[in-house]
């Protein structure tokens, strides 16, 4: 099978609106991935996709934000600032975590701490057996893995969160609740489309572990390297560093520029389903893998002046978002893309669009460390995940000074 790599930022951009091009990227997770929003193509992803946006609303994901995400932030930390020292990875998991399992429609019963751990832990492998196409351990054993933990939190979690949502569904239908009396998450969603969607458990299952995975796993690697690459920046320009973190829109900014740097995903795989020829000449033939290399065109000179430096105050052009790919594009944008990213703020905001602003996770997540004093420990430095040929930390010790 002919391969062709797309790594010039227009040329991906072009590849992204290309229905003829098919995701494939995540062919070798499928233990966890298959038939997924993010796999789907076609009739079935514009099906399953018009039934899940309308839960991604940005008026939601302010209603988040303003009415209890800050407050969760704030609370996961306390107990590490508390203790002095803190690993970014448990931070960010922690505080992710309920909001993914809420989005999900994932409920916990009691709220203790040891249901977040057990949710971690499943987010984590669940998140390893998605991206298996990069794993350096055996395939199979990964998969034997995933497959058990899928077996658990259907038994643990998923079963239980179905069964309250299907009676409350009943009770609709006879009229003894009214919609503000449903849950707003996908689970609730794909129970009130069964038939037009034509899904099954399995799918049902695999479903609701692709968005506690895809949330938690990726709004936690961009936290990690949103602070690391804070701290570099302070190092080498701490005036600049100082005035973004006394700024959240700047703040923002910097988060925007980790981003295009550190992709969740460094590339995207496609598969062509016909013939293409891209604006640029590129010749696409039928049956060729294309990988769209999204890290390379984060990096393309021709769009990011200076493009491997961390630069959040740089100038980039109108039509560009600061982050590049890193969120996709076309029918495969990534749907939590507001909730992790917020919304850019203009440069100078009238008062109504400061009120409306959306932050996003990450940077509520970024400003909340800062405020806390935090710094990377200095007698252990951060390390690399061994296991992957993604661009992961597997640990990043940190100590809090006084604020």
């Amino acid at each position: 099978m002919q391969t062709i790599t797309l790594d010039g930022y227009a040329d991906v951009r072009e590849a992204y609106r290309q229905h003829d091009l098919k995701q494939a990227l995540y062919d070798a997770g499928g233990v966890v991935m298959a038939d997924s929003l993010l796999v789907l193509h076609g009739g079935e992803h514009r099906r399953r996709r018009r039934v899940e946006n309308r839960l991604f609303r940005r008026g939601t994901f302010r209603y988040w934000e303003k009415a209890f995400l800050r407050d969760v932030v704030h609370d996961t930390l306390a107990p590490f600032r508390a203790a002095g020292r803190a690993d970014l990875l448990e931070i960010g998991y922690r505080t992710i975590m309920n909001l993914t399992a809420m989005v999900a429609g994932i409920d916990q019963p009691t709220g203790s701490p040891e249901e977040t751990d057990e949710l971690y832990r499943f987010a984590k492998k669940f998140s390893e057996g998605a991206t298996m196409v990069h794993t350096t351990r055996d395939p199979e054993v990964v998969r034997a893995e995933v497959q058990a933990a899928l077996d658990d939190f259907d038994r643990v979690f998923l079963q239980p969160s179905i069964t309250r949502r299907r009676a409350l569904l009943e009770r609709f239908a006879a009229g003894e609740v009214t919609e503000d009396d449903l849950p707003r998450d996908v689970l609730t969603a794909l129970l009130r489309n069964w038939d037009e969607l034509g899904i099954d458990e399995d799918v049902l299952r695999r479903e609701c572990a692709f968005y506690l995975q895809a949330g938690s796993h990726s709004t936690a690697d961009a936290f990690s390297h949103a602070a690391d690459d804070w701290f570099t920046w302070a190092q080498r320009d701490p005036e600049a560093a100082d005035r973004a973190r006394r700024d959240p829109a700047l703040l923002q900014r910097c988060v925007y520029e980790t981003l295009r740097l550190h992709p969740a995903s460094p590339v995207a795989q496609r598969r062509a389903l016909a013939p293409i020829t891209l604006r640029g000449g590129t010749e696409i033939p039928e049956g060729s893998f294309v990988v769209l290399d999204i890290a390379g065109a984060n990096r393309d000179a021709r769009v990011f002046e200076r493009p491997e430096e961390y630069d959040p105050m740089r100038e980039v052009p109108a039509d560009v978002p600061r982050w590049g790919h890193a969120f996709g594009g076309g029918m495969h944008a990534c749907i939590g893309t507001e909730l992790a990213g917020g919304v850019p703020s203009p440069e100078q905001p009238t008062p109504e669009q400061a009120h409306e602003q959306v932050l996003g996770t990450v940077t509520l997540m970024l400003d909340a460390l800062l405020t806390a004093g935090a710094r990377p420990d200095p007698a252990d430095p951060p390390r690399r995940d061994p296991h992957s040929a993604r661009d992961h930390f597997a640990a990043y010790p940190v100590v809090f000074d006084a604020p």
